[in-house]
């Protein structure tokens, strides 16, 4: 490879990588949107569309450590092939689902692996092993960003075609689009394995690799933290539609909150990944969710209006996943890039432990109460609890991982 290949070949990586991450996190975001029309049309309650949509998450979080440990072993490039392929399956079964097991098998089982095998742990550790360690962060933020601004685009998107075309002919449509994902796959049939590693490095195994992460204490105060982001994100994507109309506020309103949540954090992402390079990572992961709490306060206790929707959007979108670059960065900076889709992958499985309750719950506590209130409160109190689990968290690399850097 001469030089001008490898001074080429990360920023391949980085292009596609950010495209393929608006892809897989764009449909997913949008699936709030779908709910109201799809329990019109075939009867079902929300607890039936929220298990379906808790299954999704918590599939994508099992996969997640099994794919990212096929990644390291093998390259991103298999893996992201089945990631488009079990996708596209997953969207178009779920258009013409008749039954809740259909609903199911479709909308939770076959996304979700779609979306775990194509996640940001996926993305970052082949980013991480292509770029140097000094621009890991801000590069990781992009690759964020680049999930966010999937949102952004989607969000609307399905509005407008839920409108003109109805749900069906849209997740059909969402559907073909997910089968651009192999080719952009491409770049990383190179580049991408985890065989770069150093000799030190490669003489760890994944078990060894694995019982050396359970065994620290920093790491399991991420993986604590990391389960009250996905409670938090996962709740409002899928439950910020019905509940904007459940107070009365136009239905147009969620589109525009769910937009302006995937912009804002554009620029929450890349601001995370800059400050998270210069400054504590632990201490700024434990303010990014006091500010989580904060709004959420705000929103409930304050009138609630069109503007107060719009702001508490902007805010919230600032915050979205900003978490995501510095906690990918502590797993590296703590246990080198060798197993990095791994070891991301299981500190990632306890946030969709977090998105399946979050989602699930929401559902389960409206058909029960018929409110939303009881886990807009909890998920505050589990943003004061993430705020203090990070604050110790330490940033030091194991000794293995520092004679492997």
């Amino acid at each position: 490879m001469n030089a001008q290949t490898k001074k080429e070949l990360p920023i391949i990586l980085v292009v596609c990588g950010c495209l393929i991450a608006m892809m897989t996190f764009g449909p997913r975001s949008t699936m709030g949107f779908f709910q109201d029309p799809m329990l019109s049309m075939r009867g079902w309650d929300r607890t039936t569309f929220g298990l379906a949509m808790a299954i999704q998450n918590i599939v994508w979080g099992i996969g997640q450590p099994f794919f990212g440990a096929m990644s390291d072993r093998y390259g991103s490039y298999p893996v992201l092939v089945f990631s488009g392929l079990s996708y596209a399956a997953g969207l178009y079964l779920m258009s013409i689902a008749e039954s809740a097991t259909m609903l199911h098998v479709s909308g939770g089982i076959l996304i979700g692996l779609g979306i775990a095998a194509g996640s940001f742990s996926i993305i970052m550790a082949a980013f991480a092993r292509n770029v140097p360690a000094e621009k890991r962060t801000i590069v990781f933020g992009i690759g964020t960003a680049a999930g966010s601004a999937g949102m952004a685009f989607f969000a609307p998107l399905s509005v407008a075609m839920i409108s003109n075309l109805g749900w069906q002919d849209t997740m059909v449509w969402m559907s073909l689009a997910m089968l651009a994902i192999p080719l952009l796959a491409l770049p990383f049939i190179k580049g991408s394995k985890g065989g770069k590693a150093s000799v030190k490095e490669m003489e760890q195994t994944f078990g060894e690799a694995l019982k050396e992460a359970l065994g620290h204490q920093s790491y399991l105060l991420l993986i604590a933290g990391f389960f009250v982001c996905g409670f938090q994100v996962a709740f409002i994507t899928v439950h910020f539609p019905p509940y904007l109309n459940e107070i009365g506020i136009e239905a147009k309103y969620a589109g525009i909150a769910l937009m302006l949540i995937g912009l804002f954090n554009i620029i929450g992402s890349i601001a995370s990944g800059f400050i998270g390079q210069r400054y504590s990572k632990p201490i700024f992961l434990s303010l990014i969710y006091i500010g989580r709490s904060i709004a959420v306060t705000a929103f409930l206790l304050l009138p609630q209006t069109p503007t107060s929707v719009v702001i508490f959007a902007a805010v919230m979108g600032l915050l979205w996943l900003s978490t995501v670059a510095p906690t990918n960065s502590l797993v590296a900076g703590m246990f080198g890039t060798r197993y990095l889709g791994m070891l991301g992958g299981v500190v990632f499985f306890s946030h969709q432990v977090g998105s399946f309750l979050g989602v699930w719950l929401g559902g389960y506590l409206f058909d029960l109460y018929g409110t939303y209130n009881p886990v807009w409160w909890l998920g505050v109190a589990l943003g004061i609890f993430a705020a203090i689990v990070h604050w110790p968290i330490k940033e030091n690399a194991v000794v293995r991982a520092q004679a492997a850097e």
